[in-house]
């Protein structure tokens, strides 16, 4: 019962939030300087005043700005996000083909960067003061401090031009109309180099978090027992300290949910994955006000999912804390 009040209020929480970032995202963006029509006039080559004033009522944007915020919201309590104005399609329709690509890759690079993390720094700490300890967090000091854009670039450099040893861009080789299992061999193959491109920065993030936490675990009274008592301490650091020192390293890794998607726009840009974060960047580019609201709708709804999700797995991973809590 008390699992089913905590799912209730979160999840009242979490559309309360979502939609407090849909009315803000909605202002900030129709505040930013640039007109869609005009961009659109622009292109089309005809600028005069009455073709723009003829695309600004067909768009909707004559109206007055409290009026397209209800409009808007009205549509997206029906699951319509509008119509994008540069490519006259649904935003669902064009959210939902870009979404299963950035999924997958962000899907991927956390996992990645968390289990490698917390390898990582369940190393530093067992091996504290060691070659090893030192190697690991010089290591994650260099990628925390590196720019993504310059590892993305020299990952192209490195592993595709020079060694040929990874594809450089696009989620799947053109052309080739692999199915099966032959595609996911051919599209896991292109997923590497974004997958740790975007992966290393919280792989650092997380190796010093978990150095830290099991750091201080292991200086507690009950560690300290368990050692006197004889028991090997491989099984103090599995059964003692890492449970305990895990939680920080999981509420951390929940919040950095929205950061990778973030950090996707840059990779996906690079990479040319076919992605929501690469959609993102070319509507605001062509002032393309739905996609870009449709894009920060979807982003902000998986973070908070993530969360909830983050919130769920409290319970399972250390029993004595309380989901109504």
């Amino acid at each position: 019962m008390k699992t089913l009040d905590f799912l209730f209020q979160r999840l009242v929480k979490a559309i309360l939030v979502v939609l407090g970032v849909v009315i803000l995202n909605f202002v900030l963006i129709h505040m930013a300087p640039g007109d869609p029509a005009s961009v659109l006039a622009g292109e089309a080559g005809a600028g005069d005043e009455k073709f723009i004033a003829q695309l600004r009522a067909q768009f909707g944007l004559d109206q007055p700005l409290y009026w397209q915020l209800w409009t808007y919201l009205k549509g997206v309590l029906t699951g319509d996000l509008g119509f994008s104005y540069r490519n006259q399609v649904p935003v669902m329709t064009l959210i939902l083909d870009r979404l299963p690509a950035t999924l997958l890759l962000t899907g991927c690079a956390f996992v990645f960067s968390l289990v490698l993390g917390i390898l990582l720094g369940v190393i530093a700490a067992y091996r504290r003061g060691s070659i090893a300890d030192s190697v690991v967090m010089t290591s994650a000091l260099v990628f925390y401090a590196t720019p993504l854009f310059w590892i993305a670039l020299m990952s192209v450099l490195v592993f595709s031009l020079h060694l040929d040893w990874l594809p450089p861009f696009d989620m799947e080789s053109i052309g080739a109309n692999y199915t099966g299992w032959s595609r996911v061999a051919d599209i896991a193959h292109h997923l590497v180099l974004p997958t740790v491109t975007l992966g290393l920065f919280f792989t650092a993030v997380y190796t010093r978090l978990t150095r830290a936490s099991m750091l201080e675990v292991m200086a507690l009274d009950f560690v300290k027992t368990a050692r006197a008592k004889g028991v090997p301490k491989a099984q103090v650091i599995r059964r003692h300290v890492l449970r305990n020192a895990i939680l920080p390293v999981f509420t951390f890794a929940s919040m950095q949910a929205g950061q990778l998607v973030g950090g996707a726009v840059l990779t996906e840009t690079v990479f040319a994955w076919p992605g929501i974060g690469r959609l993102m960047f070319d509507a605001l580019l062509q002032r393309d006000y739905p996609v870009l609201l449709g894009v920060f709708l979807v982003t902000a709804a998986v973070v908070v999912l993530v969360n909830l999700i983050a919130d769920l797995l409290y319970r399972f991973v250390d029993p004595r804390i309380e989901a109504a809590s």
